[in-house]
């Protein structure tokens, strides 16, 4: 798909080959390359850079060991966006066969994050990438899409709903030792 307006070319396309996804998303204005990519093993560090701003209480040595084995996974894929080949944001989503709050079927296509670094925000790219997420996940067979935040973060509840969510429940959960 191609679209033109206002000068900005956006092209699109989602491939599936024998379990090779490619997701694609270019926008071309002007000097700007804009991309959203499949993350390959090869883009854990990559992608461990830009998840712990997003998750800032982990362990960084930790945060990369399990993306390095997360990309090892089928049932999970990460998507980065790049501006002129500079990572700018991520998106983590995997398949989720347990039940999954609102949902009807199995497996359900699952964000489990989305970040954009803060000077690139506002511009529909983390959109894209939950974007690229659904894909996949449709690709994988899912009929539903799903992801969560925690009560506090207004932000991202904001923005779940904003592209197309419906909140489905409140849940607070409790634990003890025995």
């Amino acid at each position: 798909m191609v679209i033109k307006k206002d000068e900005v070319y956006a092209s699109s396309f989602y491939l599936s080959l024998k379990n090779m996804y490619l997701c694609c998303i270019i926008y071309l204005r002007k000097d700007v390359f804009n991309v959203i990519t499949k993350a390959s093993i090869n883009d854990f560090k990559i992608i461990t850079s830009l998840a712990i701003k997003l998750w800032n209480d982990s362990d960084l040595v930790e945060l990369e060991k399990e993306f390095y084995e997360l990309l090892h996974k089928d049932n999970v894929a990460c998507f980065i966006k790049y501006i002129n080949n500079t990572p700018i944001g991520f998106a983590e989503c995997s398949l989720r066969y347990d039940y999954v709050e609102g949902t009807d079927t199995s497996p359900v296509g699952y964000l489990e994050g989305v970040y954009i670094l803060d000077e690139y925000r506002c511009n529909g790219f983390a959109k894209e990438l939950v974007a690229a997420c659904e894909a996949w996940a449709k690709e994988k067979g899912c009929i539903e899409f799903a992801s969560d935040c925690e009560l506090t973060n207004t932000s991202s509840l904001k923005f779940h709903l904003a592209i197309g969510f419906e909140e489905v429940n409140r849940v607070i959960c409790f634990k003890k030792k025995i």
